[in-house]
């Protein structure tokens, strides 16, 4: 029963609190699941795994000679030689090397940090762009509507016409359930002349009816109307199976299957900036992770440097020397039988110094290499501030100008709505004014989309928590 407590209490615990149409649960999983952040995490741990590798003295040295007839000397019979011996590197050349471990593990850790803010980024910008497929499915079905409604209307109107005009009762828009025929090359036909009659109509009939040419008309709307909605239902096919490959790439992030589904929000809402843009730029500099790890980096080969300048100095070795002696009979000697220590001292001589004059020029030349890689990425992180800005305030430019755009396009089409039920006014304008509200609308999203973009680039740059 305790078992069973423990468990459930872990499960509550590992449960998200946020929810699951929210950027910050799939920031959470992509946290916990993506195989490049665990894999630099593994890194740093492996790396503070060698920091006691270096620390540690050369294992001691143990050798052992046994003679096969004893060796008589004066003072016995010597059976065994018993050697240890144990090395000691030059004064700090073992605090150099931890230091350089510890410094390098410190710079994993960096690139860790680097790591996840580059996933939270990454899961940022492909949850926008869902987003973005998402709206423009919405903006494309509720234009698809409208134009079914159009069609709707302009069937009417066009059955409704006299019936000596050119679009006559039964005609050739019209089939078995009411429904207008499918724009084939005769329909093509009869909206580029605007004259050609309909497959049940003579072309006499035509010429005397002084209605064939609003008739012809009213049938040419309703070909146009049809044309839209055939290429919106495309878009729209499209747009769903982007979704779908999008969908496919946040799952990667995420580790999940690909064809997991992503919950998203209803509605887009186009992020705020919580702080200052001079801010950025400050903490941009002083707390960038890659920047953090060149620094680390350039202090590792500075104490490796010093290493190997103590490595090139002697070391030391102390030992013991035991000789195991046997009573000789034939010995008359005080120490006959008694066995043998001998205190011993080695030393290196570190005589050919063209080994160490080369790894100390490759560690000065490894310095020099990452300060450029610093003042290079120094460079590159302010040429992405002024980007992310610039796209920032075009973004905030853009979703005020589009909504405005949005709300005047709608109102000059209802107003147009209202104008062809009642009188039939021109069909052409009101698909114009119905294709820049479509046009408009996208933009708006767009525009959302690219500030939220932004706002997530900004706070990548000042090593702020992205959600």
């Amino acid at each position: 029963m305790k078992k069973l407590l423990v468990i459930a209490c872990i499960l509550i615990l590992s449960l998200s609190s946020y929810p699951q149409d929210s950027l910050m649960y799939y920031l959470e999983i992509a946290g916990k699941n993506n195989p490049t952040v665990l894999q630099k995490f593994t890194e740093y741990k492996v790396a503070l795994q060698r920091v006691p590798q270096v620390g540690s003295l050369p294992d001691p040295e143990l050798s052992t000679g046994v003679f096969l007839s004893p060796m008589e000397l004066v003072s016995g019979m010597q059976l065994a030689d018993i050697r240890l011996m144990q090395m000691f590197p030059w004064f700090g050349v073992l605090k150099n090397a931890k230091d350089e471990m510890s410094l390098m593990a410190r710079a994993k850790y960096e690139s860790f940090r680097e790591a996840k803010l580059e996933l939270f980024f990454d899961v940022h910008q492909v949850w926008n762009e869902l987003q973005k497929v998402q709206q423009t499915i919405r903006i494309n079905e509720e234009n698809l509507e409208l134009l079914r409604s159009l069609e709707r209307l302009s069937l009417v109107k066009f059955r409704a016409a006299p019936a000596g005009s050119g679009g006559s009762k039964g005609g050739a828009i019209s089939g078995g359930n009411g429904q207008p025929a499918p724009a084939a090359s005769s329909g093509m036909k009869t909206m580029g002349t605007n004259a050609a009659p309909a497959p049940n109509q003579s072309s006499s009939a035509m010429q005397a009816s002084p209605m064939g040419l609003s008739g012809g008309a009213g049938l040419t709307d309703v070909y146009r109307i049809q044309m839209e909605i055939g290429e919106l239902e495309n878009n729209i096919n499209l747009l769903k199976n982007r979704q779908q490959t999008i969908g496919a790439k946040l799952n990667g992030y995420l580790n999940w299957a690909p064809s997991r589904i992503v919950t998203l929000p209803e509605n887009l809402v186009a992020d705020t900036l919580a702080y200052s843009l001079p801010s950025v730029a400050d903490s941009m500099l002083s707390r960038s992770p890659m920047l953090g790890m060149l620094k680390y980096e350039k202090q590792s080969l500075e104490a490796r440097r010093q290493m190997v300048t103590r490595m090139s100095y002697p070391m030391v070795g102390l030992g013991l020397n035991y000789s195991l002696i046997k009573k000789n009979e034939m010995s008359t000697s005080q120490m006959n039988g008694s066995d043998m220590i001998m205190p011993m001292v080695t030393v290196t001589l570190p005589i050919y110094r063209k080994k160490y004059s080369a790894m100390r020029e490759e560690a000065n030349l490894m310095k020099t290499a990452t300060e450029q890689g610093y003042q290079a990425t120094t460079n590159s992180l302010q040429t992405e501030y002024y980007e992310a800005i610039q796209l920032y305030h075009d973004a905030r430019r853009r979703i005020k100008l589009y909504e405005n755009q949005v709300q005047l396009a709608d109102k000059s089409l209802n107003i147009q709505m209202v104008s062809f039920s009642v009188s039939g006014s021109d069909m052409a304008d009101l698909l114009r004014t119905r294709q820049q509200k479509l046009e408009y609308g996208l933009k708006h999203i767009e525009a959302i989309s690219d500030n939220n973009t932004a706002v997530a680039w900004l706070k990548k740059l000042s090593c702020t928590d992205i959600h």
